[in-house]
């Protein structure tokens, strides 16, 4: 009878060991099953979710002039989502006042980009996905967050226009930049550049530049290579004095040099004929020179004098000459 009963107990603890295993895999195929779909469920949100969105996206998309722009101002995208790849026929990124940190890296799936206008968002991050679009004429990025350019962006052979104002730690430039031939407009204003970068004096097309509001101390020597520059914001940064070379800038027409440390202008500068406006307003300068008064009959409105600084630049330079000379025939008196 004992060896009935363990026989007995025995087979019994089988069955229930085996019950157990028969359980536990009916359990692990209804738990495969329900991530199963959950996951279908899943891929059908996600489907239905990314379909609402490029409908939405597709709301946003007007056409002005023959181009097909993606205009979004003042809602929240802090991200672009994947599904905008399927608007790759889309020509301008017009998002302003959006929340938007990051340019997606598949940024580079739109091949028929002219412009890409992103400012007064929150980016970070120029991706170097950015340097395949060759077609791309203007990138704005001005009031974000970038505190680099990548050198990638050399390779955007057609740019044309580049705006990366008030990016607040943004102080130096790849010198692949230099290799953008057809750049004509460079705003890189408000930033903490303590030098023009050489890639930018380097610039063969460079019509107009906006460097005020930095910190640069000093202006390169070689200033007059950029020979089509026309128009140069400086003001608002940390100058004591000018190269004699700036003078040698036969194309510029344009001189903005308020509220910086200046304490002299250089002779040479009496030659620019080509200087139709110049601005030296709020600069320590070694020579305390008043214009004469304007005449009677001219009304005060058409009296520029002091807001444009040309009549002022040439008399301060004449005083300046006339005072040194009387200083060296002093000296030779004594």
């Amino acid at each position: 009878m004992t060896g009935v009963a363990v026989c007995s107990g025995a087979v019994n603890s089988i069955k229930a060991l085996w019950e157990t295993r028969i359980k536990k895999n009916k359990d692990d195929l209804q738990k495969q099953r329900d991530l199963r779909d959950k996951a279908a469920v899943g891929r059908l949100a996600g489907a239905w979710e990314d379909r609402i969105t490029l409908n939405k996206l597709r709301e946003r998309i007007v056409t002005e002039d023959g181009r097909v722009i993606l205009r979004i101002q003042k809602e929240e995208w802090k991200t672009l989502p994947e599904a905008l790849v399927q608007l790759t026929e889309v020509q301008e990124w017009q998002l302003h006042r959006t929340g938007l940190q990051k340019i997606p890296r598949f940024i580079a799936s739109f091949q028929q980009l002219i412009v890409i206008d992103l400012s007064r968002n929150a980016i970070t991050e120029i991706p170097k996905e950015i340097g395949k679009l060759t077609r791309l004429r203007e990138l704005l990025l001005s009031y974000n967050r970038v505190d680099s350019v990548p050198e990638e962006l050399g390779n955007c052979e057609s740019l044309e226009k580049l705006e990366l104002a008030k990016n607040q730690d943004l102080d130096e430039l790849p010198e692949q930049l230099s290799n953008l031939k057809k750049l004509y407009h460079l705003d890189l204003s408000m930033n903490l550049f303590t030098e023009i970068p050489d890639c930018v004096v380097s610039l063969p097309a460079l019509e107009w530049l906006d460097m005020g509001g930095n910190q640069l101390q000093n202006l390169p020597e070689d200033i007059h290579r950029m020979e089509k520059l026309h128009t140069l914001w400086l003001q608002r940064n940390e100058l004591e004095y000018l190269p004699d070379n700036i003078s040698r800038m036969h194309s510029l027409d344009t001189l903005v040099l308020s509220s910086n440390r200046l304490k002299d202008i250089p002779n040479l500068m009496d030659s620019m004929t080509n200087l139709r406006f110049v601005n030296f307003r709020d600069n320590p300068l070694s020579w305390d020179v008043s214009l004469p008064e304007a005449k009677a009959d001219v009304p005060e409105e058409e009296d520029d004098r002091e807001m444009f600084g040309r009549e002022f630049m040439h008399f301060y330079i004449n005083e300046s000459r006339k005072r040194g000379l009387a200083a060296r025939n002093m000296y030779c008196v004594l």
